[in-house]
């Protein structure tokens, strides 16, 4: 199983539940209608109340991006793809690069690449792309809020919860036995609300930023690799440009291809 998602939710279940059986509480506590109500109804609706719908209505896309494994080009894979370009550009000019630009799957590297050959000025390339990005971090962002906003309101209504508990237990303080069980399932909805604030809206959250982190980096990559081909580099050049953006693991990974290439060629 490679989505870490799935793994950390099913850990953070085996947590609680485990440490309430070491504890010794009854799992059938966890059978608390009000406290779901409460805490999940109640979750939604605050998160209805502080987003528009036209960011809500992307929450399906949203956990998609979470529990799917994301898709981004390698970035050595990059880095050869931009050598080759940078060959092809030097040897036969931009234009060569037209019958490449239908075999580019990335919608971003794709119009990239097709403003590069259209003779557009390097300046306005740039500024394009970069405001391309600005503008899928800012929906990033957004998404990641609903989230977060959660994870922050859930634990929030947990104690909401517990108080709504206590004062239904507490009105029947003759029955001591009955306010024994009543207390304690009062607080079933402060861990419903904290296990689901702090092991999964926020973590989701966090797992949204990273995975934005990672498209923004590989974007920000072929920014760098597109205008190094419109300024015509060597291919030398735009390796070492962009090997900036790889982890040292990378480099060596990328030094041990290219010297399996150079010797299948001898």
């Amino acid at each position: 199983m490679k989505n870490s998602t799935i793994i950390g939710i099913i850990l953070g279940l085996v947590a609680v539940l485990g440490g309430m059986v070491l504890k010794g509480a009854s799992l059938t506590s966890l059978i608390n209608p009000a406290a779901f109500m409460i805490i999940i109804v109640g979750t939604v609706a605050a998160v209805m109340i502080a987003f528009p719908m036209s960011d809500l209505g992307k929450l399906g896309k949203l956990f998609k991006l979470i529990f799917a494994e994301q898709k981004l080009t390698p970035r050595d894979e990059l880095i050869t793809r931009f050598m080759e370009y940078a060959s092809i550009t030097r040897r036969e000019g931009l234009l060569a690069l037209e019958a490449k630009v239908e075999e580019i799957e990335d919608p971003f590297l794709r119009n990239g690449m097709r403003m590069i050959i259209d003779g557009n000025d390097q300046d306005f390339v740039r500024d394009v792309l970069l405001e391309d990005i600005a503008a899928t971090e800012d929906r990033h962002k957004a998404g990641a809020l609903i989230f977060s906003q959660a994870g922050t309101y859930a634990p929030t209504l947990g104690v909401l919860g517990a108080v709504v508990g206590l004062v239904a237990a507490l009105s029947s303080m003759n029955d001591m036995d009955h306010l024994a069980k009543a207390i304690a399932a009062a607080f079933i909805a402060t861990l419903l609300g904290i296990f689901t604030g702090y092991v999964l809206w926020h973590p989701m959250a966090n797992r949204l930023k990273r995975l934005s982190k990672n498209e923004i980096q590989i974007r920000l990559m072929m920014v760098e690799g597109l205008l190094s081909i419109q300024s015509g580099v060597s291919t030398i050049a735009i390796q070492q440009k962009l090997s900036v953006f790889l982890t040292p693991t990378e480099r060596a990974n990328l030094r041990e291809k290219e010297e399996g290439a150079v010797e299948q060629k001898a």
